[in-house]
């Protein structure tokens, strides 16, 4: 891929960002099923914490590919799970797109002014964790060093772009939470299981992908 065609993609991206997202729609293609409808809605009584994550896109061998991290074991809701880089709203934030940009720096050490934020796909209420949490969008001109905080990653993963539209690696795994069973959809990548809001994210960002797609032919 040449820098001209990675800024052509770039500059049909930030106008789709721009425009009405898909949200709900797209988000629930990779929902665990049941559906359980209240997994979209917060509870007034018990106000979700703010987060932050960073989608960041770079071009490498004629693609372009999307860095998430698998998280170390630890005794929490996300433990091992792979995901975007990202956290909780610091004080030290001025808003969610600045807890992205550090968090990433933080996480898989990419400088944050050597990302180009773009926009940001729509917030995503987590309900296991009682997170709303916005997906930053991001560029970076090149494939980046990524030095992986030994404390909070456990692995670096990269995905091409093109992949989220694969329908081979788009598979259901059955899995329990006493006493609860339920199918949930995931990305298989290297062999990791990429499912619940990192997948309903990268279900959202496919369906704007789409869009961009079809702008370039």
């Amino acid at each position: 891929m040449t820098s001209q065609d990675f800024k052509s993609f770039s500059d049909l991206l930030k106008v789709r960002l721009k425009q009405e997202l898909p949200g709900k729609e797209a988000q629930i293609q990779m929902a665990p099923r049941p559906i359980d409808e209240r997994r979209f809605r917060e509870n007034p009584n018990r106000p979700p914490r703010l987060g932050g994550v960073m989608i960041l896109l770079y071009p490498d061998e004629n693609q372009i590919h999307i860095p998430l991290m698998k998280r170390p074991e630890y005794d929490g809701a996300h433990s091992g799970q792979i995901s975007f880089p990202g956290g909780k709203l610091e004080e030290v934030d001025s808003d969610l797109v600045e807890t992205a940009l550090r968090e990433t720096h933080e996480e898989i050490g990419v400088p944050r002014d050597e990302i180009e934020v773009i926009g940001s796909l729509s917030e995503l209420f987590i309900i296991a964790s009682n997170f709303k949490v916005l997906p930053t969008v991001g560029l970076l001109k090149q494939r980046p060093v990524f030095k992986p905080d030994p404390i909070e990653v456990a692995d670096v993963l990269t995905m091409s772009l093109d992949s989220l539209h694969d329908k081979s690696i788009r598979k259901v795994k059955e899995m329990h939470f006493p006493p609860y069973t339920i199918f949930s959809p995931y990305f298989e990548v290297r062999g990791e299981i990429v499912w619940g809001a990192t997948a309903m994210m990268l279900s959202e960002l496919a369906f704007v992908l789409s869009d961009v797609k079809a702008s370039l032919r």
